[in-house]
Parts: C-alpha cells; sequence; structure tokens
C-alpha cells in the first residue's frame, strides 16, 4: 500500500489519499492521472488493469486502488 500511496502523492501531493473516497467524483484525479497511475501500477506491481477495470469504483480510492491490484495479482 506504501508504494501506491507514493505513486499517488507524487501526482498530488496535496491530497490526503489514505482518507480520501472521492478522487474520481471529485475531479481529483483527471484522466491523464489515471493513464499515469496505470503505468506506475504496471512498473511497480508488474499488473496490467485491463480496460474494463478503468472504472470511477475502483479509483475512487486508495483502498478501492490497492483492492483492485490485489485482486489481479491474484488472477
Amino acid at each position: 500500500m506504501e508504494t501506491l500511496l507514493s505513486i499517488l502523492r507524487d501526482l498530488h501531493p496535496d491530497v490526503d489519499f489514505e482518507t480520501c473516497t472521492t478522487l474520481i467524483d471529485d475531479k481529483i484525479l483527471d484522466s491523464f492521472d489515471i493513464i499515469t497511475i496505470i503505468s506506475e501500477i504496471d512498473s511497480e506491481f508488474d499488473v496490467a488493469i485491463p480496460a474494463d477495470e478503468i472504472i470511477p469504483e475502483n479509483f475512487n480510492s486508495a483502498k478501492a486502488l490497492y483492492a483492485l491490484i490485489e485482486r489481479l495479482e491474484d488472477e
């Protein structure tokens, strides 16, 4: 989780990613951020996020994103 939080903080140091649950809903993350996050996750976790998993529910919080990473690692 720390690696993911580090990736997110590099994008937006002013956001409290540990508590925020509206990253997409409040437009904190934009499409360019999502592309960057997906690329970083692929590099750091060796996990490819399929297009059908790129939905707001998976990117609205760091916890949701980490749950997605764990689920994809298990597949």
